[in-house]
């Protein structure tokens, strides 16, 4: 059965990357140039994330001092590309020296700084500070964190530039001095710095007998509720986890509805969203959970109705949970903890996920035709921790044909791991 879906998924990749090199014209597939996303700058002491810098929404704690004699100075990695301007004014390389995960962001934003303004460079007046010249527990002390402003210091650019930072997908920019803007990353060994997944273990479905089900526990087969592409309630099956990890703690977003129901998922994860003018189920709209604020309305499990109703969103959170899962339906969608979600992650289009996942369900029906009794199998879908390959090949695809906008920049690390 497995080598039969293995053939069928290869043969619909090769299948979709023949009839996207059939389209003519400019741009990708079928004549239809892709337009940028616009850029929208920063205000003047404007902070993305909306929440405190060492915060687990952000870039996490504090983790102490690091100096040229402790243990974590081999933590620190030096910063030799060319394309960025370290000012370096005490002539010790120190503002090179940074994390692995401040240099690869850093070295995106050069690339972005390029594209933006050609001749104009990225500059980095501060990095890593030996010399105790910021505040208490700053994040400069442990390379984690850069002050950054464009070679040919136009101060008209630095909104601009906020910007390209966070699109880089640095944990938190500040655009804290007419000066310099301010960046900073999670730990690399932090549970801020781990992402992926979906929902916790604990997270609760609906299956069709009104049973409730622990996210962890689905199995292949089984009917849990969602909603069809009008926003109506349907039961669908329960094909895979597209990514799992029973044992790692993760950072998630809770949002708390005015109802009181929760859903607890990964900044990546796409959510279902209410026109607050219509409610109209039928415009709903799929966004990162990162993107939620409160007064925007989601749909919830009305237990009275036996119908989704849009509820608004009264407060947003952090929390660490252990154990991450990403359940794959038929429909795309599933309701958890009575709030209706996407199956899908790090792309910001659900259906064009949902697309994306056609070999996969495909797989999934030959499957259930040619060998019915597997599905009555209690233990069908024992999957090792990790992400499933399909998944793996999908990110590699997006990664050459979508441009870096489509992609949420937290999701990028689940599969560098």
């Amino acid at each position: 059965m497995l080598l039969l879906t293995r053939i069928v998924v290869v043969g619909f990749i090769c299948l979709s990357l023949v009839s996207s090199g059939m389209g003519c014209g400019p741009g990708r597939g079928y004549g239809r140039r892709r337009h940028p996303k616009k850029l929208t700058p920063l205000a003047y002491k404007q902070f993305i994330p909306n929440v405190a810098e060492k915060t687990l929404g952000a870039s996490g704690r504090y983790e102490g001092k690091i100096t040229r004699n402790s243990e974590r100075f081999k933590e620190l990695t030096p910063n030799y590309n060319t394309d960025i301007i370290f000012k370096d004014e005490e002539n010790t390389g120190a503002d090179r020296l940074m994390t692995q995960r401040c240099k690869d962001k850093l070295n995106s934003l050069a690339i972005s700084v390029m594209n933006q303004w050609p001749g104009v460079k990225l500059r980095v007046t501060e990095g890593w500070d030996e010399d105790g010249h910021h505040f208490e527990e700053s994040l400069h002390y442990e390379g984690r964190a850069v002050d950054i402003t464009t070679s040919d210091r136009d101060k008209s650019k630095y909104g601009t530039l906020s910007r390209l930072a966070v699109e880089a997908g640095f944990d938190w920019v500040y655009y804290e001095s007419k000066a310099h803007i301010h960046c900073s990353v999670k730990a690399e060994n932090s549970v801020a710095a781990k992402s992926g997944g979906c929902f916790p273990g604990s997270a609760s479905v609906t299956l069709q007998d009104g049973r409730k089900k622990a996210v962890k526990d689905l199995r292949v087969g089984d009917k849990v509720m969602a909603a069809d592409d009008g926003g109506s309630l349907i039961y669908t099956d329960f094909i895979m986890f597209i990514d799992q990890d029973s044992v790692t703690r993760r950072a998630f977003y809770v949002i708390e509805t005015e109802s009181d129901q929760k859903i607890t998922l990964t900044a990546a994860h796409l959510l279902f969203l209410a026109n607050n003018a219509t409610d109209d189920s039928h415009a709903m709209t799929a966004v990162f959970a990162s993107d939620v604020a409160p007064g925007q309305k989601v749909f919830v499990y009305d237990e009275l109705q036996k119908r989704l109703e849009s509820v608004t969103v009264k407060r947003i959170y952090m929390q660490e949970h252990q154990g991450s899962f990403a359940p794959v339906t038929v429909q795309g969608t599933i309701v958890v903890d009575q709030v209706l979600a996407s199956c899908y992650a790090v792309i910001e289009d659900h259906n064009l996920a949902h697309w994306a996942l056609a070999p996969v369900r495909l797989g999934y029906w030959l499957s259930a035709l040619l060998f019915p009794g597997d599905h009555s199998q209690p233990n069908v879908t024992s999957q090792k921790d990790g992400v499933h390959w399909y998944s793996k090949i999908l990110y590699q695809l997006g990664t050459w044909l979508l441009d870096s906008h489509s992609i949420h920049p937290l999701g990028m690390s689940i599969y560098s791991s």
